[in-house]
């Protein structure tokens, strides 16, 4: 029993990632102020990561390029703090919001490590 309700930790996993892709999609214009003025083509920016994050709950379903895409989800988490949360700590206005954010997405990095590492089905392309 007991296992049966762990097991649907991969489900809670992949589905913030699921649902972030899907508003990323729908709200790219109103999200593109976000991306970081040195980046051109905010929306396109804005687009790709959800693209990128629906990919990865994807392949987490299907068990297929699931290692791949949960190292490649992590790499895009750590992106994002370096990017976008680790300078909005500076702007005091924003800097609860930014930790906040942060730290959400630190937590999703160890998780996405810990699924390439012990849970992935698929090893075919990074071993």
């Amino acid at each position: 029993m007991v296992n049966s309700i762990l097991n649907l930790g991969k489900w809670v996993f992949i589905l913030p990632f699921a649902v972030f892709g899907f508003l990323h999609i729908v709200n790219a214009n109103q999200m593109a102020g976000m991306v970081p003025a040195y980046l051109s083509g905010g929306a396109l920016w804005v687009y790709l990561t959800g693209f990128a994050q629906i990919a990865f709950a994807l392949s987490v379903i299907i068990g297929k390029y699931d290692k791949l895409a949960a190292t490649l989800c992590a790499l895009m988490l750590l992106i994002f703090i370096l990017t976008l949360h680790f300078p909005g700590l500076s702007n005091l206005e924003m800097s609860k919001l930014a930790m906040t954010n942060m730290l959400k997405d630190l937590g999703l990095i160890g998780g996405a490590m810990m699924y390439a590492s012990s849970f992935a089905k698929d090893n075919s392309i990074i071993g």
